[in-house]
């Protein structure tokens, strides 16, 4: 893409009013926000747009539980999240909510649209009803026991202990997780989205690279099964929109939420007159649009968004991004170990352009998940920034300004040395419009470690006692400044907050990528005052203290299928002796290994456990070669209900550890083992 005349609207996934946000959902906000700053860095023209996902079954429970309004509800956690997004830097040119007339309006006109095309269509379903709430139930408002595995307190559209998916009227021992009572079966008319219309042109649009590589591939597993109608209605009680023409029926939560970054544009463009909506919107859209959001809610995005858009006559997007989820420690976040973070409980105790940078230094173009690994925080965090960044500043700062009074040399002393930084500038870019974060920061810090050996070289401290070498001092200080000039260039987007104060000391307009072409001469900068501190480690145990404390008990879980952003499960505190008694762990011998065609991440594993075979698919692929597999002992899970996968049927897991990726360790029992024998 060339570098100038870009007109681009960004958006990340709206984040659900039913709760606070945390350093989980910080991951995406803040990708986003860096893409969007680097475009603009760039004299691009980029608008970045977001919304709360504000309804919904559980939004209207939980207002209920609270004795509040939904709305009242909402407006509440708009408050704390934008509050919260603007404390992390988190740039929006508008912040909306699909609460709103805009949202409304837009979502009435994509129905209709669909509708008249002949994209929508009714029939009588069954489903759960609660009697005594008067309500249908979701289906992540039913558990039972899988009807597969037997495996109890299961929701009722899949088995999280063999994964196994179902519809609710086949759970066992169904009952409300509203009131506890059984649900009965009643009938009820609902509309769906003929996905089907659009099998098609969704396979072409997939093809046409709007997808990243991996993510395609696994959209494309749903034509495989084959492309099923979507239903997009909801009965009363429900907080949303009601349908035009169908009284008592309201837009699922997932059909009007991505209408929500239309929403929140309709309402930058009603504020800002030289904005033009069509232009953005229509199917012939000559601007470019890109969705940052969680793998999680992929199939919402590339399947039924697009669809919906092609058959109301708009545009589609250019490209949709997903990335991964946040560990912590190599771990889920928890709340037992103080790891489950809100973004309020990090802010108030450390610095957010921390995060941003160490987030920044991880994140790739793909899907894997983010390890927040707290120790690494401190090391990058003062290693890079304090040591090498801001060191390069306070090194050369206090020369210029005791003994030059602030004042630059007339030219740069060292023309070679500088534009090979500008040179690099361009590499930087790329690996910034590719979404590679970490090999942008990996490049920048080569070049900060290039700045500080140059200042090591000319020793500015032992040249300020020699006579006659004041000159020699102000060049080599200046040339370290302006050198530090373009390193801060290239980290604004993920330092805006720095870049302001260094604009401040270096007395400089706003940081612009094509400024850096031309050194500074003969200009004379403001006195230089510390720019960043190192992490404490007193201030991470105490953010994880009171991440313990702060957290209590929610009031309502909200659905992951109700929502808009991931839902991270907390790992529990302990299980009883006789929960882990259940698992039989035996010793097996990988008699076979061999690659999965068309998996990325997986080995099927031929076992023997003593007289007996077993198929296992091992997502190990990124650690190991089969060759490297075959003839050794391990550990597997030998009384795993059996998972049917598209490859096969997995008969058990193999027992691994590691933070993940290539550092990934099978379990090798000691010599002696054999195959068969239970582990105790």
């Amino acid at each position: 893409m060339s570098q100038k005349n870009r007109t681009i609207l960004v958006t990340s996934a709206l984040p659900y009013a039913n709760g606070p946000i945390h350093i989980g959902h910080m991951v995406e906000y803040i990708q986003t926000d860096i893409w969007a700053r680097f475009q603009r860095l760039r004299g691009q023209h980029c608008l970045y747009v977001c919304a709360d996902d504000a309804h919904g079954t559980p939004i209207m429970l939980r207002a209920r539980q609270q004795g509040i309004t939904p709305e009242a509800l909402i407006a509440v956690s708009a408050k704390e999240h934008q509050a919260d997004f603007a404390d992390f830097n988190v740039r929006f040119d508008n912040y909306h909510s699909t609460h709103s007339d805009e949202n409304r309006a837009f979502s009435d006109m994509v129905f209709e649209r669909n509708q008249q095309a002949g994209h929508i269509t009714s029939r009588n379903i069954t489903q759960a009803y609660d009697a005594q709430e008067n309500m249908f139930l979701p289906d992540r408002f039913i558990k039972g026991e899988c009807p597969r595995c037997g495996a109890a307190d299961q929701y009722g559209d899949n088995c999280e202990a063999c994964g196994a998916t179902y519809s609710p009227t086949e759970l066992k021992h169904a009952v409300s997780a509203i009131s506890g009572t059984t649900p009965i079966e009643k009938e009820t008319e609902h509309l769906f989205f003929k996905l089907t219309d659009f099998e098609d042109q969704l396979k072409e649009w997939i093809k046409a690279g709007h997808l990243q590589p991996e993510v395609a591939n696994k959209v494309e597993e749903w034509f495989e099964t084959g492309l099923q109608e979507w239903g997009i209605s909801r009965d009363a009680p429900y907080f949303g929109f009601e349908i035009p023409g169908h009284p008592g029926k309201y837009f699922y939560v997932w059909m009007d939420a991505p209408i929500g970054y239309m929403a929140s544009f309709r309402n930058l463009c009603d504020r800002t007159p030289e904005l033009d909506f069509d232009r953005y919107w229509n199917s012939d859209s000559d601007t470019e649009l890109y969705h940052f959001i969680g793998k999680d809610i992929i199939n919402f995005h590339a399947l039924f968004w697009p669809a919906m858009l092609s058959g109301a006559k708009l545009r589609t997007p250019t490209a949709i991004y997903a990335h991964g989820f946040l560990t912590v420690d190599g771990q889920k976040m928890s709340k037992s170990r103080g790891t489950f973070i809100k973004a309020r409980t990090y802010l108030d105790h450390l610095n957010p352009e921390y995060l941003r940078y160490y987030f920044a230094a991880k994140l790739g173009s793909g899907v894997d998940d983010l390890d927040l690994n707290l120790e690494d925080f401190v090391l990058r965090v003062n290693s890079d920034l304090v040591g090498k960044v801001v060191n390069i500043a306070s090194r050369c700062a206090g020369f210029i300004n005791k003994r030059f009074d602030g004042r630059l040399s007339a030219e740069c002393t060292e023309p070679d040395l500088y534009r090979s930084f500008v040179d690099e500038g361009n590499a930087i870019a790329e690996s910034y419009e590719q979404r590679e974060y970490g090999q942008a920061i990996r490049k920048i810090m080569a070049l900060a470690d290039r700045a500080n050996q140059y200042i090591d070289a000319n020793k500015p401290w032992v040249l300020a006692k020699q006579e006659g070498k004041e000159q020699t001092v102000q060049d080599v200080c200046s040339v370290g400044l302006n050198l530090f000039r373009v390193l801060i260039t290239y980290l604004q987007p993920v330092l805006p907050a720095m870049a302001t104060e260094v604009e401040s000391f270096l007395n400089i307009p706003v940081l612009t990528w094509d400024a850096i072409d031309t050194p500074l001469s003969g200009h004379t900068i403001n006195k230089f005052k510390p720019l960043m501190t190192r992490v404490e480690q007193e201030k991470i145990d105490a953010m994880l203290e009171d991440s313990k404390d702060s957290l209590g008990t929610p009031a309502a879980a909200p659905a992951a299928s109700e929502k808009g952003v991931p839902t991270i499960d907390p790992i529990a505190d302990t299980i009883s002796f006789e929960d882990f008694a259940k698992l039989d762990l035996r010793i097996a011998r990988i008699s076979k290994a061999a690659h999965v065609e068309g998996a990325d991440k997986l080995l099927q594993l031929t076992l023997d456990i003593g007289g007996e075979t077993r198929n296992v698919f091992a997502g190990i692929k990124s650690a190991y070669s089969p060759e490297a597999l075959e003839g050794k002992l391990t550990v597997m899970v030998a009384n795993l209900a059996p998972r049917k996968m598209r490859f096969g049927v997995s008969e058990g897991m193999v027992l691994a550890a590691g933070p993940g990726g290539s550092e990934l360790f099978v379990l090798h029992p000691d010599d002696g083992a054999e195959p068969g024998m239970r582990v105790k």
